[in-house]
């Protein structure tokens, strides 16, 4: 009787030890207080204990581990513009990133990458579009999704980019970069102390066209209103050609004199309405920035993408997408301007370029529609300057020296560098790559900056 109470005893007090020990090295391997205890245990050791003595540890561990995975896959999976619309609102700086690349003909590109950002590009899914732009010693940076920000010295490593607090969601937001991601901002303008924005604007439900807003200069908020915004618009669905690309549509801003600005806009592949006076697309058009009031200055365009006024010489360069080849440069007469005549470029009835396909049976009524004759004088339109075929992507273009010019390309991934003959003609083209798309182009201080969105940064290059 006596061993038997003894033997329960035993058994008694060993279980109450084992608890003890399980529930001390519970605590040992929950708490951060016996992290020294938990020092003299190897790696091994302590999965061993993990997985065969407390083995709901092992499996909160591994359940830990999946919704940390869930998140960083949910995280990865998020839509860059997404992305880019929470870091807007996060207000974050934007951090970038030096780096320095050799190109030819003895001159070095630096590159400036915007690591966070600028995620949802109108290309490329990712990372994001941008154009640049200056004020006095400060440099300015707008995604194409609406993040803005401003950098006082590019060349200072301890400082990143500030974002600017702004209202551009209430003109185009979500709702309208969700359904493509070519519906976005078009280009920034700074001029007399006003920020000018253009973008694809849904005038109404799947009907779109290229508007402007403007707002006081500011780096720490700006209220935008609209400046621009047409009552035609372009049905991505039901529309006469049954074809619909906002790509093409345009968007260059550039100041003209102290009241006006011009704006490119582009045929959102409704070709006809190029050749229509009554239609603002497929045109470049002059805008009072005090009244609003506009005119058309030139037609026969297919997608502008760059713009520049040269008022030593009193005439405009511009640039355009061609369709299957035939990008083209041409001149723009101001003094044509000032008599009211609307200078007339071809598009769609003359292109040195074809209709996607080719001249194939598929394609007979669209030729018969729109003939795109390579001549453009036969036919009572003015010759481009140059025609580019196969087409190179072009996009903006600037002046660097008297006559002197560069114009930079997205599918080339490289600058043109050429001049003006006094019969302007085009002399001494020297193509210089630069391995990505080129976005935006601007030129100070003898220096060209590039917004490169293939990447998404900001290159310099010295020009000597």
């Amino acid at each position: 009787m006596i061993k038997r109470f003894h033997y329960k005893t035993l058994i008694f007090f060993s279980i109450i030890g084992i608890l003890a020990s399980y529930f001390f090295l519970s605590l040992i391997v929950e708490s951060h207080k016996f992290d020294y205890l938990k020092s003299l245990l190897n790696k091994e050791q302590k999965i061993f204990i993990k997985k065969y003595i407390f083995p709901y540890k092992m499996i909160s561990d591994l359940e830990n581990e999946i919704v940390s995975n869930k998140y960083q896959i949910s995280k990865y999976l998020t839509s860059p513009t997404v992305m880019e619309l929470q870091e807007r609102k996060s207000g974050n700086d934007i951090q970038i990133k030096e780096k320095t690349i050799d190109l030819s003909n003895n001159l070095t590109l630096k590159k400036y990458r915007l690591i966070s950002g600028f995620y949802g590009g109108i290309n490329n899914h990712f990372p994001g579009s941008g154009y640049i732009d200056f004020y006095e010693n400060n440099i300015f940076v707008l995604s194409s999704r609406g993040v803005f920000a401003y950098k006082k010295n590019l060349d200072n490593d301890e400082e990143d980019f500030k974002q600017i607090n702004n209202n551009i969601d209430e003109f185009i937001g979500l709702n309208q970069f969700k359904k493509e991601q070519w519906f976005s901002l078009k280009d920034i303008l700074i001029f007399k102390e006003k920020v000018f924005v253009s973008y694809t604007e849904e005038i109404k439900e799947d009907c779109w066209n290229t508007s402007i807003i403007y707002g006081d200069l500011s780096t720490k908020n700006i209220k935008f209103k609209r400046l621009f915004s047409p009552k035609e618009c372009v049905h991505s669905i039901n529309n006469i050609d049954n074809e619909f690309n906002a790509t093409q549509s345009g968007g260059r801003i550039i100041s003209f004199d102290d009241n006006h600005i011009l704006l490119s806009i582009g045929d959102y592949r409704s070709r006809f309405l190029a050749q229509d006076k009554k239609s603002i697309n497929g045109k470049v058009i002059k805008i009072n920035i005090y009244n609003n009031k506009y005119e058309i200055i030139s037609m026969g365009h297919r997608n502008p993408q760059g713009l520049y006024f040269d008022k030593e010489n009193n005439f405009i360069l511009e640039t355009e997408h061609g369709p299957q080849g035939g990008d083209e440069l041409n001149l723009i007469k101001v003094n044509k301007i000032n008599e009211n005549t609307i200078q007339n470029y071809g598009w769609a009835i003359s292109s040195a370029g074809e209709h996607y396909g080719g001249r194939v049976k598929n394609n007979k009524m669209k030729y018969e529609k729109y003939p795109l004759y390579n001549s453009h004088s036969e036919h009572g339109f003015i010759e481009p300057l140059k025609s580019f075929v196969p087409s190179i992507g072009i996009s903006e273009i600037v002046k660097i020296q008297q006559n002197k010019y560069v114009l930079s390309s997205m599918k080339d991934k490289s600058l043109y560098f050429f001049e003006l003959d006094n019969e302007k003609k085009i002399i001494n083209l020297d193509r210089l790559e630069v391995f990505e798309r080129v976005r935006d182009l601007t030129f100070r201080n003898n220096q060209l900056y590039l917004f490169m969105e293939d990447t998404a940064s900001i290159g310099i290059i010295n020009i000597n």
